[in-house]
């Protein structure tokens, strides 16, 4: 007789028998670099090697849609529907990731080709995001041999840019509302709060780019001959940004910090502990806004970082009094955040404390942040009824964090669709993804695959009293 246990049980027999491995080796070898011209052809390829398939083998019809935006990569909207009247839900995946930095890999063989060391499966795309839809694709299909059905409607996008912020991708739901259509979002990327404690996000910090610039003069000058006569640049800039964020990394603006939390987001983060792993960092608890905890200020706040700061030639320095300075900033905010005063709100607190020699520009050509902020909250329908099922799958208490510290495309599915969102993400934050020596944990791609199993059974279970 099918059963929740036997679809859990063919999911472990997937990842047990070498086939998610052997899967995901062909997915990593597709060079699917979404920034480089050289990369652009493998973006439709890996949807008609590998994606269209896949798809089509379980039962879904399968549509791409080209990108209206030049040079940036298709969506694939593959759809299965059963039956009208039940729920129909959409997931995701993006097969585009970063650049592969062949040269800097340590571990296995190269961004291109799966090495496994251990617990850990090395590749690029492993953990961001190829094998994550890999599990949830296994997921469904493990469901669909059980049951016979999935007893539900699903769709799942596959987006070839998300590492591009998703260009095009607004444009091209928004002329195919009814194609992507649903009742909720469930989707997979990004981290767990720690690679032992399976997590639930619902959305996602928006960040927002832009430079500070003190341009006084024309070339250097003799340190010796003009020192004490010329303004330096380098330390008005320096002053400047003393006034933005406070030596522990409380934000100085009024106006950027965000409302203060709700009962339900204070109560999911209360137990959430920031954890990379051995070779992550260690948490820095005195940084950030006082009185909050290192995941509330992740998870729940607002933050400002200097991501680059140059004056003169720091690689071979001279004794010249520098003529401009210039720092890439961020300021990454949640669900909430006024984001069209986040520039206007700086100028005026730059002119306020008499650095109008600093001026707010644009940031460079590709390092500007493609997401705004958004979320479900906690105590949503959708949210409570996903973090049961997850649960009843788990031996350990589910993390909530209402959105996730990093950036993704969640106000796709929130705003333009007008769904709720929910994330559970298969990897970890010591995963190095967007470095070299990407990878994804076996034992953590095992739990998801139960995890994501028991969810797609859930939803399929006529009996279940679903949001």
């Amino acid at each position: 007789m099918a059963s929740r246990t036997g679809a859990i049980d063919r999911a472990r027999t997937y990842i047990d028998s070498g086939t998610f491995e052997a899967d995901l080796a062909r997915r990593v070898a597709i060079p699917t670099e979404s920034q480089t011209p050289a990369g652009l052809p493998h973006l439709t390829r890996y949807l008609e090697e590998e994606m269209i398939p896949a798809f089509e083998a379980m039962g879904f019809t399968c549509q791409v849609f080209p990108n209206p935006v030049a040079g940036c990569g298709p969506v694939l909207l593959a759809t299965r529907i059963e039956d009208p009247a039940r729920p129909t839900v959409l997931g995701y995946g993006h097969g585009d990731v970063i650049r592969g930095l062949d040269d800097q890999w340590t571990k296995g063989a190269g961004p291109w080709q799966t090495a496994r060391d251990g617990d850990r499966l090395y590749g690029r795309g492993t953990a961001d995001n190829k094998g994550q839809h890999t599990i949830n694709m296994a997921a469904i299909k493990a469901v669909l041999e059980e049951r016979g059905k999935l007893g539900f409607n699903a769709k799942v996008m596959i987006e070839m840019g998300e590492e591009n912020g998703s260009a095009g991708v607004h444009e091209i739901i928004a002329a195919n509302k009814d194609a992507f259509a649903a009742d909720v979002f469930i989707g997979s990327d990004g981290p767990r709060v720690r690679m032992d404690r399976p997590t639930m996000s619902l959305g996602a910090r928006g960040a927002l780019n832009f430079d500070l610039v003190c341009e006084l003069r024309e070339g250097g000058h003799h340190s010796g001959n003009w020192g004490g006569a010329l303004a330096d640049p380098a330390a008005i800039l320096a002053h400047a940004i003393s006034t933005i964020v406070s030596p522990t990394g409380q934000i100085q603006i009024k106006a950027w910090l965000p409302e203060p939390m709700s009962p339900a987001v204070k109560e999911a983060l209360a137990d959430v502990t920031l954890d990379g792993g051995e070779k992550g960092p260690a948490v820095d608890p005195e940084w950030g806004e006082p009185g909050l905890s290192p995941a509330e200020n992740v998870y729940a706040w607002n933050s400002f970082a200097v991501l680059a700061m140059k004056a003169g030639n720091p690689e071979s320095p001279v004794n010249a009094i520098a003529p401009s300075a210039r720092a890439h900033c961020q300021l990454r905010y949640i669900a909430g955040t006024d984001k069209d005063n986040i520039i206007p709100a700086l100028r005026s607190h730059l002119a306020e404390h008499g650095f109008d020699r600093v001026r707010v520009e644009p940031p460079p050509a590709g390092n500007a942040a493609g997401f705004d902020a958004s979320r479900t909250e906690p105590d949503h329908p959708w949210a409570k009824w996903v973090k049961g099922s997850l649960t009843r799958s788990t031996n350990v208490p589910l993390a909530v964090v209402p959105q996730t510290g990093g950036s993704i495309c969640n106000d796709l599915f929130t705003d333009l669709l007008g769904i709720p969102a929910i994330w559970i993400p298969h990897s970890y934050a010591g995963c190095s993804q967007h470095a070299p020596d990407e990878h994804i944990l076996m034992p953590v791609s095992r739990s998801a695959l139960e995890m994501m199993a028991g969810l797609y059974w859930d939803l399929g279970d006529e009996t279940s009293a679903l949001p």
